[in-house]
């Protein structure tokens, strides 16, 4: 979904510079037409560069950087026997960390390697463990409504016995 409105965002964006090109040239070739009115064209093509550039941003710039950061965070957050997986496809659990440098163990004769932090791609296990989480909290949820459809029916049978009750 987000490509897709990065998308329709960079074909607006290119379409509303290509208008504003268009006339920028148009009233830089109009002669007399420019000379009346050419202050105003000038201020709504600088408007229209102006929400140009802010759609471009909120579109584009900003998710880019809040996802530099998150993965940063995520590099600098690793942890002795996490499950790691490189930017190369290679998956390895971490044996140790230096500030720039972490050494791997992977394959069955458990070669290490030493890779540095910002060739690492994702952490599996804090993946793993949030995965875990929100299941057991979904299953904790499910398990409420449960107990409330069993209290609600449990109220009722009692009820229609109570009026069965003064019926007789």
């Amino acid at each position: 979904m987000k490509k897709l409105f990065a998308k329709i965002g960079f074909t607006a964006s290119m379409t509303a510079l290509a208008a504003c090109a268009m006339a920028v040239t148009a009233s830089a070739e109009g002669g007399t037409g420019a000379a009346a009115g050419g202050t105003g064209g000038m201020m709504s093509s600088l408007i229209i560069m102006v929400l140009l550039f802010a759609v471009m941003y909120f579109i584009l710039i900003r998710p880019q950087k809040k996802k530099e950061k998150e993965q940063k965070a995520m590099q600098n957050d690793l942890r002795i026997g996490d499950e790691v997986v490189t930017i190369g496809g290679i998956v390895g659990l971490v044996v140790k960390t230096t500030e720039d440098t972490v050494v791997i163990e992977c394959g069955g004769d458990r070669s290490r390697i030493r890779i540095k932090k910002w060739a690492i791609q994702e952490n599996v296990t804090v993946r793993e463990d949030a995965e875990r989480e929100r299941a057991a909290m979904a299953a904790e949820a499910q398990k409420k409504k449960e107990e409330k459809k069993k209290g609600k029916k449990s109220e009722s049978s009692e009820t229609t016995d109570d009026q069965g009750m003064l019926k007789d």
